[in-house]
């Protein structure tokens, strides 16, 4: 796990070497223990990385460059299938000097060019520098677990791990982008390709981007959407599913320094430590947070479930109220985000970051097999199989939603209202996803949209940038391509029952495996009550800090915020999700714009 930056200059104008240093300093929460930049100023391009050592520490230091200099590799994140690659490359007579996965990156991009990334089982962010084309190649993991931003100046292209990074070689402060505030306000993070700045943008996931002196070209290495669903018998999909999920698993242990992961007791998160038991000699380390408020405390299923695996358990109690914690985590994320579970991720990323520099997590298995109770209410929905397909596209956005159409209208001032009264989020965010959908089943539809959505632009954003924060690197099972394409080979139905049974094979074949009481345990958000909060204690602060906010009142019209700040309080209406994002959005301003 590393953090990579650099810069592409189409007139070969060369970045001032202090700019490319701020651009690493701005990452050394990513890659505390190591530096590299690999800089061709006479061609205006550069290719750097600031490393977390994981495999090979001696020697795994990036860049790794060709042996003929030509050619100028760093990465973000593990490829876990190295050892095989390596193996094979020798028995073809290529050397290889370390045991780092990313000197295999690189003689494979020799010998393959861009074609190599579909030998890659991993979650990265790849820069290539290569003389011999004139070229920077930028590519992205499959489902975006390692993100990777870009920005257009011009002739020039500058990258980065962060969008932190970026902000550091612009000679001011972009503009805030509009259209992706409108699209915050719908789904409570900005979906990709979008970014809270005007020019930045995602590199998106499963896909390339080709700078040359011509221009830039573009496109899709893999798409989920090209699987085809089929039927199973659930013998026949249960040893599919524990096969892929076990080896998966297995090869995500590979780390030359101490590992765990996170426990919380529910499904995934306990199939993924009962899997890791099985493939090492020692306790599994696992880490949990509690609250001393039932309602949200799961320390005592986690414990239930380390002493059934054998782990060597860690376990603390922590404070409930977490808002002081809040800008830390904006920081981190470097745009608003209104998920309040961001929160108690980065303190058990801090308990865990004590012990050990990797931890596993079961995210992905809720997008994957239907694990949400959002599934289960939409399609409890008579409509939802019945009306035609675009009437339950729009549906399922409108459920997700966080303000609709009309709630913005009447949120945004005047002249902002007229500015985005045309922009309508599910055509310009959703619609594309689902129209490359439409042969999936509508439970896998729905599934989709959120593997492309929820889960790169929130979801996944969540393990990465606080356990970043504190430098350890999360890795994810369920996230193997092979996983993720054997599910969108599923129907729908073995995934959400017509009863309403989330997960419904996937805790059936894990039942033997974690106990029928881990298997079947309704499932427990890990959050915090921010709406309590907002509605009692921390009343007076959120409305100071949105009457306060110049960037919400230049927005939105006070007395529209004034009335939820009132109903809120009052209990006559619940308005806690679209208070926590404007609270997101005002925090987020207040360092960013001040």
């Amino acid at each position: 796990m590393c953090g990579i930056f650099g810069y592409w200059d189409r007139e070969r104008r060369p970045l001032a070497s202090d700019t490319l240093a701020a651009m690493a300093r701005s990452l050394v929460h990513r890659g505390p223990d190591d530096e590299g930049v690999a800089h061709s100023p006479e061609r205006g391009v550069a290719v750097g990385n600031r490393r977390l050592s994981i495999i090979d520490l001696a020697g795994g230091h990036q860049p790794f460059v060709s042996d003929d200099g030509r050619i100028a590799v760093v990465q973000n994140g593990e490829i876990f299938n190295y050892v095989e690659l390596r193996e094979e490359l020798r028995a073809q007579g290529v050397r290889l000097d370390t045991h780092s996965d990313t000197e295999v990156l690189l003689r494979l991009y020799e010998r393959e060019g861009l074609a190599f990334v579909h030998r890659l089982n991993g979650m990265f962010a790849i820069a290539i520098d290569d003389a011999r084309e004139d070229a920077l190649l930028l590519v992205r993991d499959r489902i975006g677990v390692k993100p990777l931003y870009v920005a257009q100046q011009g002739a020039r292209t500058l990258f980065g791990s962060e969008i932190k990074a970026i902000l550091q070689a612009l000679p001011a402060r972009p503009t805030l982008d509009l259209e992706a505030v409108h699209h915050y306000l719908s789904f409570n993070y900005i979906p990709a390709p979008w970014a809270i700045w005007q020019g930045i943008r995602h590199v998106m996931p499963g896909c390339w981007m080709k700078f040359t002196r011509t221009g830039v070209q573009q496109g899709r290495w893999w798409n989920l959407a090209a699987q085809q669903e089929r039927d199973h018998s659930f013998g026949e999909w249960s040893e599919e599913f524990l096969a892929i999920l076990d080896d998966a698993t297995r090869i995500r242990l590979r780390a030359d320094v101490p590992w765990g992961a996170f426990l919380s007791g529910g499904v995934d998160s306990s199939t993924i430590v009962a899997l890791m038991a099985r493939h090492v000699k020692e306790p599994v380390r696992t880490f949990c947070i509690g609250f001393a408020d039932p309602r949200f405390d799961e320390s005592a299923y986690a414990a239930q479930a380390a002493q059934r695996f054998g782990c060597e358990h860690t376990s603390e109690i922590a404070e409930l109220n977490m808002l002081d914690r809040w800008p830390q985590v904006l920081y981190h994320l470097d745009q608003p985000h209104g998920d309040a579970s961001f929160m108690p991720t980065l303190r058990v990323s801090e308990l865990a970051a004590r012990h050990v520099k990797v931890v596993l997590t079961g995210d992905g298995g809720d997008e994957l097999f239907a694990g949400y109770e959002k599934y289960a209410e939409f399609f409890a929905r008579p409509q939802a199989q019945a009306q035609d397909a675009r009437a339950f596209q729009r549906n399922y956005f409108d459920a997700i939603s966080l303000f609709t159409p009309v709630a913005k209208q009447a949120l945004y001032r005047p002249a902002i209202a007229a500015r985005l009264r045309q922009i309508d989020s599910f055509e310009a965010a959703a619609a594309p996803w689902f129209d490359g959908a439409g042969h999936f089943d509508r439970v896998n539809q729905a599934l989709y949209l959120d593997m492309q959505l929820l889960l790169s632009g929130n979801n996944l954003v969540k393990p990465d940038r606080m356990g970043m924060a504190v430098s350890i690197e999360a890795r994810t099972p369920f996230l193997d391509w092979r996983m993720m394409e054997f599910a969108f080979r599923s129907r729908g139905a073995t995934k959400l029952s017509a009863q309403g049974d989330k997960k419904h094979w996937y805790k059936r074949a894990v039942a033997p495996l974690i106990g029928e009481d881990l298997a079947y345990r309704r499932k427990q958000m890990f959050t915090v009550p921010v709406g309590e909060w907002f509605r009692k204690e921390s009343h007076g602060w959120l409305a100071q800090l949105l009457g306060g906010s110049g960037v919400v009142q230049e927005l939105f019209e006070p007395a529209e915020i004034e009335r939820m700040l009132a109903a809120h309080r009052d209990g006559s209406a619940n308005y806690t999700r679209e208070l926590r994002a404007l609270a997101a959005l005002a925090l987020w301003a207040d360092r960013e714009l001040a």
